[in-house]
């Protein structure tokens, strides 16, 4: 079979990694067409892919007949028109989170879907494909730790964008453990609170950060997070799962821990996204390419994953409006 010919759309930091992975790390596909808003962003990215044409128009690019795949790395405000785009030409799309802006559009895609018969969109979560999160979830199906009860969460960045607001803090950053929350325990989340402790002096004026969530699942379990996205210091995801007969801990960076005179310790945090989810997107990226060849299409977080997580980040805003919890509302699940 032939490499399957991908059209990546958006080619800033995220979109050109993208280009970079599946040009040197993935298996059976390659990087067809790119597209971005910035023209001479796409031809310098073009220009390290033999044979890569830059096509200036982001449905254009969709719908060329050199494309059988779609990975979207475009602004949030973009997917819409653009998933819509690929359902109408029956092209598979990864489709980095979110999958829309808002509740109201991402239920819509998924009926636009479930409207074709098949699925085609699989949902940037990496989460789900990180060596750890695999493991952990492994262990939990088992019941080795019993019935888990809580969940402790942490999740940090160095520093974040100049246009970050406190609402993204919940859609962009929060929205992995929402996604964690619902793979790891394989159910829907119910209620979601954010409080805001006290301001941090060094976050860039009016951004309410740290932030702690409290997530309700529907069968009562309790999920804590800490996202803290000015720490100034690195890259920290931690999670922490107690059940019944016993707890396990992933995100921990233990690598070469020194002890040195006179008398200190210590090791190294992992500086970016990048280096601490770095096999995470290749093996989502290398498991989508080989589910589009095979036929299957998706093979991970779907088009349902995506609304079902904007549910819980539009609650969470709204919490983070008013102080007071907020109950989830999902419509009735469609589709398998």
């Amino acid at each position: 079979m032939s490499d399957l010919r991908i059209a990546v759309l958006g080619v800033g930091m995220m979109g050109a990694d993208h280009v970079a992975r599946i040009t040197s790390r993935i298996a059976g596909a390659r990087v067809s067409v790119v597209n971005d808003y910035l023209a001479e962003k796409a031809e310098r990215v073009a220009a390290t892919v033999p044979g890569c044409r830059v096509i200036g128009d982001p449905l254009d690019a969709i719908a060329d007949s050199d494309v059988d795949a779609v990975l979207l790395a475009t602004p949030g405000p973009t997917h819409e028109k653009q998933l819509l785009a690929c359902l109408e030409h029956r092209k598979p799309v990864l489709c980095e989170k979110p999958l829309t802006t808002d509740v109201a559009t991402s239920l819509e895609v998924v009926k636009r879907e479930v409207e074709l018969g098949h699925k085609l969109i699989q949902v940037g979560f990496m989460r789900r494909f990180d060596h750890e999160y695999a493991q952990l979830k492994a262990l939990l199906d088992a019941g080795e730790l019993g019935a888990p009860l809580v969940m402790h969460c942490a999740h940090r960045n160095p520093s974040v964008p100049p246009n970050f607001d406190s609402s993204m803090i919940v859609k962009d950053s929060l929205v992995h453990e929402v996604d964690v929350t619902r793979f790891l325990f394989g159910e829907e989340i119910a209620s979601v609170q954010i409080i805001c402790p006290a301001a941090n002096s060094v976050a860039p004026r009016g951004l309410q950060d740290p932030q702690i969530a409290i997530f309700r699942t529907q069968s009562g379990k309790h999920v804590d997070v800490e996202v803290f996205v000015t720490t100034g210091v690195a890259y920290e995801v931690r999670t922490e799962v107690v059940g019944e007969r016993g707890s396990a801990m992933i995100g921990l960076d233990v690598g070469l821990v020194r002890r040195s005179f006179p008398g200190t310790w210590g090791g190294q945090i992992t500086p970016s996204f990048k280096e601490r989810f770095g096999q995470a997107y290749d093996t989502e990226v290398q498991r989508w390419v080989d589910a589009v060849r095979s036929g299957a299409n998706v093979d991970g977080p779907t088009a349902w994953d995506g609304y079902a997580a904007a549910a819980v980040c539009e609650a969470g805003v709204q919490s983070l409006e008013s102080g007071a919890p907020v109950a989830v509302e999902l419509a009735t699940r469609i589709g398998s």
